[in-house]
C-alpha cells in the first residue's frame, strides 16, 4: 500500500521531467554551435569543416568550427555547459593520450560520443629492398635477426608508433623504434634504406607508393579495403587478429541531455551517409564510419583496452 502510493505520487514528477526533456530537445538547437576541433589543416580540420557544413540546414543553426590547440581545444569542451551548443572532435590520439601521460580528461567520464565520423587505415610499408614479400617473411626475418631490423615513427607514443608496437608484441619479435619528428624526415630515411619499415596513415603514404620508392606489404583494417585494392590485410598476410586504424568522431560534454546526443547523432549520420561526402573522405584516404552512441562508446572502450595493454607491456610514455 506504502509502496503504491509512492509510485502514484513520484508519478507527477517523473512526467515533468521527461516533458520537460522533450520540449527541452524540441526547442534545440535555438542558437549557433560551437564544433572545436584542433588548428586548422589537418585531418580532424577537414573532417569536422565538412560535417559543420553538412548539420547545418538541418538544424537551422550555424555550425562554426573552432580550431584550438589541441589541449585547449579538449579543455574548452569538456568545460563547456553540457547544452549541446559546445561540441567536441577528435582524433584517436584523444582516445587513447590519457594511456600515455597524467591528463586532466578521461574520454569516457568526461564526455559523450555523439558518433564516428570516419576510420582510416595504416599501411605496413618496406623499402623495395627489404628481403620479405610479405608480412610473414617479415616476421620471419625478424626472428632470424632479432634487434637488427628497424622501424621508424613519427615519435614516442604516435599512432604509428603505437601501430608498429602491436605488430611487434603480436608477432613476438625484436624490432628496433627509430622515433622522428615528423613524417618527412622519417619517409627519408625509410625510402634510404636507414630503417626497414614503418606503420605510416594511408594518406601520407599514398604518394611514395604511386612512386614505387616504398612498397605495401599489407594494410592495418580487419577487412580489405577499398582504398587498397589487392593489397591484403595484416591478418590474412600474417599475423592474425592484427588491427589498427585511426577512428575520430564528434564529442559533447558530459551530462549532455540523451534527447540532444540522438538528435546530433541523427544529423551526422545523414550526412556521413551522403554518397558525395562519401566520396570526398575516399579520395582523401579514408571511409565514412557513422555510427549510434552506443557503438561509437564501444569503439573508444575495445580501443582503449586494446592499447592500454600494448603501452603497459611496451613501456611507452609520451616524450
Amino acid at each position: 500500500m506504502l509502496l503504491s502510493r509512492f509510485v502514484v505520487s513520484i508519478f507527477p514528477v517523473a512526467l515533468m521531467v521527461v516533458s520537460a526533456g522533450v520540449v527541452f530537445s524540441q526547442n534545440y538547437p535555438n542558437k549557433p554551435i560551437r564544433l572545436v576541433t584542433s588548428q586548422p589543416g589537418g585531418g580532424s580540420d577537414f573532417t569536422a569543416r565538412i560535417i559543420a557544413q553538412g548539420i547545418s540546414g538541418p538544424l537551422g543553426q550555424p555550425v562554426i568550427v573552432d580550431n584550438r590547440v589541441n589541449i585547449a581545444a579538449i579543455e574548452v569542451s569538456m568545460k563547456a555547459p553540457p547544452d549541446g551548443y559546445t561540441l567536441f572532435f577528435g582524433a584517436s590520439s584523444f582516445i587513447y593520450g590519457p594511456l600515455l601521460r597524467e591528463m586532466f580528461y578521461d574520454p569516457l567520464r568526461d564526455f559523450l560520443p555523439v558518433s564516428a565520423a570516419t576510420t582510416s587505415p595504416s599501411v605496413l610499408a618496406v623499402n623495395p629492398s627489404l628481403p620479405a614479400a610479405s608480412v610473414r617473411e617479415l616476421i620471419a626475418l625478424a626472428k632470424a635477426k632479432p634487434g637488427v631490423l628497424n622501424y621508424a615513427s613519427t615519435g614516442v607514443g604516435s599512432g604509428s608508433h603505437l601501430a608498429a608496437a602491436l605488430f611487434t608484441s603480436m608477432a613476438g619479435v625484436n624490432i628496433v623504434h627509430v622515433p622522428y619528428k615528423s613524417t618527412g624526415p622519417a619517409f627519408t630515411d625509410l625510402i634510404s634504406g636507414q630503417v626497414q619499415f614503418m606503420i605510416p596513415t594511408a594518406a601520407s603514404v599514398v604518394p611514395h607508393l604511386k612512386t614505387r620508392r616504398l612498397k605495401a606489404l599489407a594494410i592495418t583494417t580487419e577487412q580489405p579495403s577499398a582504398l587498397f585494392p589487392g593489397v591484403p590485410t595484416v591478418t590474412a598476410a600474417g599475423l592474425p587478429g592484427y588491427v589498427s586504424v585511426s577512428t575520430n568522431g564528434v564529442y559533447a560534454p558530459a551530462k549532455t541531455p540523451a534527447a540532444i546526443i540522438n538528435r546530433l547523432n541523427q544529423e551526422i549520420v545523414r550526412v556521413l551517409s551522403n554518397a558525395d561526402v562519401k566520396q570526398k573522405f575516399f579520395d582523401s584516404g579514408s571511409d565514412t564510419d557513422p555510427t549510434s552512441p552506443a557503438e561509437f562508446t564501444a569503439k573508444i572502450t575495445s580501443e582503449i583496452n586494446r592499447l592500454s595493454k600494448v603501452i603497459k607491456e611496451a613501456g611507452i610514455r609520451a616524450e
